[in-house]
């Protein structure tokens, strides 16, 4: 029973530095909104997240976001996930974004970063924007 606790525990963490990064994107505009909190809620839930661990990680996830100066601590739990939820982040940093319907430098510069440091492609990238723009107008 305590190793079981123990994986919840470190997947809890992994969600966590997730939840953060999300969030980053979220305020890198400096206008984070309830429509992004409730992408990044979906975003975990695809994720399955636990609904009664959901609150928990997302203040986690701020505080974290907060007290952090750099986004490679958060993206190195993304980088050593497979590809289909590597690609439900990238989707929801996506969602995220154009969620006011625009993008704006500092946000196109994240994505771009990110893209690097996830060893995501340019063509997988500007395939997963322009699908997110395609739902979104």
């Amino acid at each position: 029973m305590f190793f079981k606790k123990k994986i919840n525990s470190n997947e809890n963490e992994n969600y966590i530095k997730i939840t953060a990064l999300l969030i980053h994107a979220a305020k890198i505009d400096e206008n984070y909104s309830i429509k992004e909190e409730e992408i990044i809620k979906k975003t975990l839930i695809k994720m399955n997240v636990k609904s009664n661990d959901l609150e928990s990680i997302i203040n986690k996830g701020k505080k974290m976001e907060e007290n952090s100066n750099q986004i490679l601590e958060f993206t190195k739990e993304v980088k050593n996930m497979n590809k289909e939820n590597k690609i439900k982040i990238i989707e929801a940093l996506w969602q995220i974004i154009y969620s006011n319907n625009d993008a704006d430098i500092y946000e196109t510069n994240l994505m771009r970063r990110l893209a690097g440091l996830l060893y995501i492609d340019n063509k997988t990238m500007g395939d997963i924007k322009e699908k997110i723009k395609k739902q979104i107008s």
